[in-house]
C-alpha cells in the first residue's frame, strides 16, 4: 500500500513538476475585514447597492452558509439558458466557501462573496467566450484555452487530470464545474504566491501546515 501510494504522489509531482507558477495570476485577495461602520462609511455608490442585495441574500447573520451560497448560485444559472449545468451542489459549495473563508467562521462575509461573486462573474466571461459551438459547455480542447485565459496557464498532463476530474465521460466540462475548479485553482495558485516568499517557486510545508492547507478546501 505504501509503495502504491509512493508511487501515485510521485506521478503527479512528476506531472507538475514542469509547471512555472510566475506565469500564474490569481485574483487578489479579498480585503479584511473591517468594522461594520467603518465599511459602510467608506464605500461607493456601488458597494452600497451591493451590500443592500447582500443583506436580502445572507439574512440577519449577514453571513453565506454553503446551503444559502447553493441557493443563490442555482436560483441565478437557472435563468441563463446558455450556460448548461446540473446546479451547483453542497459539495462544491462547501469547498468553495472554504477556500473562500479568510476568517475562518465556516460562512461567507460581505467582502468574501462580493470577492467570489466577482470573480464567477469574471469566470462566466471567459467560460462563455470559450464555448466555441455555443452549446453551453466547454470540450477538452477548449479547456486549455479557457484556463490560460483566465491567467493559468498550465501542462498537458495538468489538463488531463483536471478534465478527468471536472469533466464528464465525453471530455465536456459543465459551468458549475468550470466555476468549482477555477474557485479552488485560484485560491491554491494564491496560497502557495503567498508562502512562496522569495518567488523561488517552491516552498515548504510540514504536516500540519500541509493537512491545513488541503484538508480545509
Amino acid at each position: 500500500m505504501f509503495g502504491l501510494a509512493k508511487k501515485l504522489i510521485g506521478g503527479i509531482v512528476d506531472i507538475v513538476s514542469d509547471i512555472d507558477p510566475s506565469q500564474f495570476v490569481p485574483s487578489d485577495p479579498p480585503p479584511p475585514r473591517r468594522p461594520l461602520v467603518y465599511a459602510e462609511s467608506h464605500e461607493s455608490d456601488e458597494e452600497k447597492q451591493f451590500r443592500k442585495i447582500f443583506r436580502q441574500l445572507a439574512g440577519e447573520d449577514m453571513e453565506v452558509s454553503p446551503n444559502e451560497l447553493m441557493d443563490i448560485l442555482n436560483r441565478i444559472i437557472s435563468k441563463r439558458a446558455d450556460l448548461k449545468t446540473d446546479g451547483f451542489g453542497l459539495e462544491s459549495c462547501r469547498s468553495m466557501v472554504a477556500v473562500m473563508d479568510s476568517d475562518s467562521t465556516g460562512k461567507l462575509g460581505f467582502h468574501e462573496f462580493k470577492y467570489l461573486w466577482n470573480n464567477i462573474k469574471k469566470w462566466q466571461g471567459t467560460y462563455t467566450c470559450f464555448d466555441a459551438d455555443k452549446s453551453g459547455t466547454i470540450g477538452s480542447k477548449e479547456v486549455p484555452q479557457a484556463f490560460k485565459a483566465a491567467g493559468f496557464p498550465l501542462n498537458d498532463q495538468l489538463y488531463q487530470l483536471i478534465i478527468r476530474r471536472y469533466s464528464d465521460e465525453h471530455g465536456n466540462m459543465d459551468f458549475d464545474n468550470f466555476i468549482g475548479c477555477m474557485v479552488r485553482l485560484d485560491a491554491m495558485c494564491r496560497a502557495f504566491k503567498t508562502l512562496d516568499k522569495d518567488n523561488s517557486g517552491n516552498i515548504s510545508l510540514d504536516i500540519k501546515e500541509w493537512l491545513q492547507l488541503t484538508m480545509y478546501s
